[in-house]
């Protein structure tokens, strides 16, 4: 194994501004040559960053200007002075821990999943510059998004109270240094993570959570809004807020001697000032050097690259039972095995196990199928939330629109399962065939008509789509207190829905399909997919409303009730039978050319 010794030495600075002057120019070089189309949309999209980044920093000016005004002070009762003390504590807090976890997603990609490692190891520069490139390529975006918040803050707090003309340029310094240890930190734990994890997964499962963490946080504020009316915070509530921020301000928490240090040598105490100061940058240093160090020796010989595999032993009966022991066969009272074996073909049984596990194992398909299940519990909670009831309590109002409004929240529970699944839908079905990528050529050499794929691909994608859908209805049916008969005809006006859009949603998938993808997130159909969803947008309100149509109709003229469910069943039925099984039927031929241009 070479050492590290071996690999070419040489000045630290010249190599990584070489590296970064390649970047840049590997960058340039991308938008000169590229489409006019995407160099507008380039532009636009850096004119849209820089009105962002004004909207930043001019924001950051006005909540300073608001922690020190008279109207802040008369409303609250708080006297902000001891609080804009604790802002320098919060904000450079804030920058090393959002730097040390925001960097790790980055620094993964960069120093596991990229391609361009192998290449800049073995070139010549020095290994050390190479990792601190990285480094600074994974934290100086996020440093320049905290210190847009931050700076405008600390250098305002600077200015309103009069702090020594040291203390800017300390703020600076300081704020560097606490990133590039925080980023070595982060360096480190994404090493020691992918010693034990492959870092293809780790990063899926971050990919993952951060999704989720997206949606939740998005989400957030409509649940909120939604299901608590009255929204006033009380003066009382400020001030016990801002109070349990200063108790944070500690001197024996680490965290805290940055900003303690630049209060006390803006303030003109130069003791404790610079004692903060002094070990501050001192600890930062130190972390930030063995940290790299440690890393680039760890990296170089190989040991953050072994991937350590424990398995359990297997037990002497386990080892019996598949090396000597007879397996038994099946028990003569076990009918529902052979049963589905002689309803489904052998092929569709096997297709169907190979996606299931696969969507199961790849944890890149977590963040888009439990995206269904967050939208669905928040948007429930808020249709079923305690006074949001459509029906307005005016004794003037019609009986036909009175009648018609309660009708609409009677079935809302199941229009709400349809969002569900339509949702999950456009994933496991509008990308069945595309999920397959470069591997399809096995499904394609192997004895399965297109038939038996279609079909396959159909169960996939409907099962877990009316299983979400069912569970919702349930719970839905549960709280409203439905009745049999209305869950029971909800029961099959959603399964025959999620058909028909299944049905369309895999035709459309099948005519786009693409197979050069490697990224997940590349996988779509294209502009055939995109029309496919859209479609089906429409075809949810129309196939339910042939299910609960004949009903609102028999309402509202007095009709028999069974006479409207009898009507909405045929009509409904027919519509989504045809949308579930003419689309892939019309398809079938193209699936036996698929992958052959």
């Amino acid at each position: 194994m070479t050492s590290p010794s071996a690999v070419p030495s040489g000045r630290l600075l010249p190599a990584v501004w070489k590296l970064f002057r390649l970047r840049l120019r590997l960058n340039w070089n991308s938008f000169k040559h590229a489409k006019i189309g995407r160099k507008i949309g380039t532009v636009v999209l850096i004119i849209v960053i820089l009105g962002v980044v004004g909207g930043i920093f001019y924001g950051s000016w006005l909540l300073l200007g608001f922690l020190n005004s008279p109207k802040f002070t008369q409303y609250t009762g708080f006297d902000p002075v001891s609080f804009l003390k604790t802002v320098p504590v919060l904000v450079l807090a804030a920058l090393f821990l959002g730097i040390l976890f925001s960097s790790f997603g980055v620094l993964l990609q960069a120093l596991y999943l990229s391609n361009d490692m192998d290449f800049l190891l073995t070139s010549p520069v020095p290994i050390r510059a190479v990792f601190v490139t990285k480094m600074l390529q994974a934290v100086l975006p996020n440093l320049g998004l905290i210190a847009l918040f931050g700076l405008p803050i600390l250098f305002g707090l600077g200015i309103s109270k009069h702090y020594n003309f040291i203390f800017y340029p300390l703020v600076l310094l300081i704020m560097i240094t606490l990133t590039m240890a925080a980023a070595g930190i982060s360096g480190l734990l994404v090493m020691l993570v992918a010693r034990i994890f492959p870092p293809r997964r780790v990063a899926e499962v971050l990919g993952a959570l951060t999704a989720v963490i997206s949606i939740l946080c998005g989400q957030s504020g409509n649940f909120y809004n939604a299901m608590k009316n009255d929204i006033n915070v009380s003066g009382t509530q400020v001030n016990n807020f801002f109070s349990l921020l200063i108790r944070f301000n500690t001197p024996w928490n680490p965290l805290n001697w940055p900003g303690r240090g630049l209060v006390d040598i803006g303030e003109g105490h130069w003791l404790t000032g610079t004692l903060f100061v002094l070990v501050t940058l001192a600890l930062s240093t130190v972390a930030f050097l063995v940290a790299l160090g440690t890393s680039q020796r760890w990296y170089y010989t190989g040991w953050a690259r072994m991937q350590v595999v424990t398995q359990k032993k297997k037990t002497a009966a386990r080892k019996g039972a598949r090396v000597g022991s007879v397996q038994p066969g099946p028990r003569a009272g076990s009918v529902a095995p052979s049963f589905i074996a002689r309803l489904v073909p052998a092929p569709i049984r096997a297709i169907i196990q190979k996606d299931f596990l696969l969507l199961r194992r790849d944890t890149r398909n977590v963040s888009q199928l439990i995206t269904p299940l967050i939208f669905g519990v928040l948007y429930t909670l808020m249709f079923l939330r305690p006074g949001n009831s459509v029906i307005p309590d005016t004794p003037d109002m019609p009986a036909t629109v009175q009648s018609s409004m309660h009708f609409i929240q009677t079935f809302g529970s199941i229009g709400m399962a349809l969002f569900v699944g339509w949702i999950l839908l456009t994933r496991l079905s509008g990308m069945a065939f595309s999920s397959e990528g470069g591997n399809y050529w096995i499904l394609k050499a192997s004895p399965v008509r297109a038939g038996h794929m279609l079909v396959a691909k159909f169960l996939v994608a409907y099962l877990p789509a009316l299983s979400l859908g069912v569970i919702f209805l349930v719970g839905v049916s549960i709280l409203q207190k439905a009745s049999p008969g209305l869950f029971l005809y909800g029961l099959l006006s959603t399964a025959l829905c999620l058909a028909g859009m299944t049905g369309m949603l895999l035709a459309f998938g099948v005519m786009g399909a693409n197979f050069n993808w490697t990224d997940p997130r590349r996988m779509n159909a294209g502009s055939i997919g995109c029309l496919g969803q859209i479609l089906t947008a429409f075809f949810v309100p129309i196939s339910f409303g042939m299910f609960i149509g004949p009903l609102l109709l028999a309402s509202l003229l007095t009709w028999p009730q069974s006479i409207g469910y009898l009507i909405g069943a045929i009509a409904g039925v027919v519509t989504c039978l045809a949308a579930a099984l003419l689309p892939p039927w019309l398809v079938r031929k193209r699936v036996e050319r698929l992958s052959e241009n």
